[in-house]
């Protein structure tokens, strides 16, 4: 019997289901402070563990409402501002030090990527969504981007009310708060916005190589289709989808279904890996990388190498990090396809 195809599967996810998953991804689960391991030549890793336990116990401490807040509402605490901003490039763990902040912090809580929080004012509505979340006291957002004017408007006026609840928020970029949407829409003309939220954030920079492939051997070069249909049929829970198939599926999937999608599969294997053609196309790859990563998917393809997935031209665009994160985390996951 053939291998099941992804491009086959329909995932559903209610909202309820949503607000429910709101927690570290699988990879993520069960990591700390303790397990991150600084490397010794960044001294701003080891300066970035210490800004995230002290963002941690400052969740953990009383709130203190100031007198302009006692006269005139709002919820917003003293001591540093409401949120912590984690900076850099791919590769360098900021994932793994925003779920140990998560993990440090006191409950009520939530973490998600920036694609599910916008999902989920979707699918609530803004006040609900408002409503759920400011009773929390931390809100984790992974992979923080604005990628166009209403993502802008939107999260804005979410984290600032949010923030004026009392909620703390922190977050993982690869783009400084104040240079979101630079080079994918017309920021200049949203500056007020974007300087607001900035404002909003301490930022900490985290520097450093791709740990991702620190003294690992290349990736494995794709395979021939035979073999990578042999590979599939002798792996429970594979699936065997033609890359094409599985791109124009994507585009049919809201992204915040793509983890869903994916889930209880033991290895993805790709047919016919070429380099993609379109911007929408190659942000809906970058989201279902990120989700294959946080699941610990091993990936097997022919065709292309996945280093080839994105154009020259892409890579000197607005979304070259996104590009380059998502390169990384596939090159590491076709890695862990070999020992599966």
């Amino acid at each position: 019997m053939a291998p099941p195809r992804l491009a086959e599967r329909e995932p559903v996810l209610a909202p309820e289901e949503i607000v429910a998953a709101l927690t570290p991804p699988p990879r993520f689960g069960a990591v700390s402070f303790d397990t991150y391991v600084p490397n010794p030549d960044e001294p701003s890793q080891a300066a970035a563990v210490a800004a995230g336990r002290a963002f941690a116990a400052r969740i953990g401490a009383p709130a203190k409402r100031s007198l302009v807040r006692r006269i005139f509402g709002g919820g917003g605490q003293s001591g540093g501002k409401p949120g912590l901003y984690l900076d850099g490039g791919f590769g360098v763990g900021k994932t793994h030090l925003l779920a140990s902040l998560w993990h440090a912090a006191p409950g009520p809580k939530a973490y998600g990527t920036f694609v599910e929080l916008t999902h989920l004012v979707g699918a609530l509505g803004f006040g609900e969504t408002v409503r759920r979340l400011s009773g929390h006291r931390l809100l984790a957002i992974d992979e923080f981007e604005l990628d166009d004017p209403g993502d802008t408007m939107l999260v804005t006026r979410l984290l600032a009310q949010l923030t004026d609840a009392g909620v703390r928020v922190a977050a993982t970029s690869n783009t400084l708060p104040d240079k979101l949407g630079e080079g994918r829409f017309a920021a200049d003309d949203f500056l007020r916005e974007i300087q607001a939220l900035s404002a909003r954030f301490d930022v900490v920079r985290v520097d450093g190589p791709d740990y991702r492939h620190r003294g690992l051997p290349d990736a494995p070069d794709p395979v021939a289709d035979a073999a990578l249909a042999a590979r599939a049929a002798a792996l429970p829970g594979s699936t065997l989808d033609d890359f094409g198939d599985l791109c124009a599926h994507l585009g049919r999937l809201h992204p915040s279904k793509y983890g869903r999608l994916v889930e209880g599969v033991a290895a993805v294997h790709l047919r016919g890996v070429r380099p993609l053609d379109g911007q929408d196309v190659a942000l809906r790859v970058v989201a279902f990388a990120d989700r294959l990563y946080d699941r610990a998917v091993p990936v097997v393809v022919s065709g292309a190498p996945l280093s080839e997935l994105f154009t020259e031209e892409m890579l000197r665009g607005g979304y070259r990090k996104k590009y380059l994160r998502a390169v990384s985390r596939l090159v590491a996951l076709s890695r862990d396809a070999v020992t599966a």
